[in-house]
């Protein structure tokens, strides 16, 4: 199968948009996280650590709304791939969100909102790691489940350049996961110094 790079508009600036805010939540949130971490003043700000959890889960969970809205836009705007055109690719698409959602729901009802939101850089920490479903089957199931269900959509949108995409997400997933995971690493190492 040959890689026709005519179903690939780079001058789509929902593409861009798109390619950007990919980038930008994971770099936002780690930024905003540290720094709350370092210098506790959302948290003061904002009244204590769960009211600063809470807004910084509101704030992920917008720009990802508005990241995921992005996608779906750069889909409808892109051309179709033809080789994609094929019902098993739309029922590996299909299955691919379901195993997607699941591993992400199944993430934040094992974590809940604290722990899913970044509560750890807010001092408030898990008694244990979490070892049940999905964190038995996999090492970082939220961030697997958001790639599979952007390359569930690219698949059943038939859309080369969501294929595309969701190479970016997972590198920069996997990017984001080289610092996160040490630093909460090192946030547990340091429990009994956080006020």
């Amino acid at each position: 199968m040959e890689w026709p790079l005519q179903y690939l508009m780079v001058d789509d600036l929902n593409l861009w948009l798109t390619c950007g805010f990919v980038i930008f939540n994971p770099l936002f949130w780690n930024t905003v996280a540290r720094w709350q971490y370092r210098t506790r003043k959302m948290s003061k700000a904002l009244g204590g650590k769960k009211q600063g959890t809470i807004v910084m889960g509101l704030m992920i969970l917008s720009l990802g709304l508005f990241r995921d809205w992005m996608f779906k836009l750069m889909l409808d705007s892109q051309p179709k791939w033809p080789a994609l055109y094929e019902n098993w690719i739309l029922w590996s698409g299909y299955a691919s969100i379901w195993i997607g959602a699941t591993l992400v729901f199944s993430s934040f009802y094992s974590l809940g909102f604290y722990g899913t939101f970044l509560g750890d850089y807010f001092g408030i920490l898990m008694n244990e790691r979490v070892t049940g479903f999905p964190f038995n089957v996999l090492e970082n199931p939220m961030y697997v489940g958001s790639t599979l269900n952007f390359l569930g959509a690219a698949l059943v949108k038939a859309s080369q350049t969501g294929v595309v995409v969701t190479v970016l997400v997972a590198i920069v997933y996997k990017v984001a996961l080289m610092y996160e995971g040490p630093f909460t690493a090192y946030i547990y190492s340091q429990r009994r110094k956080i006020p």
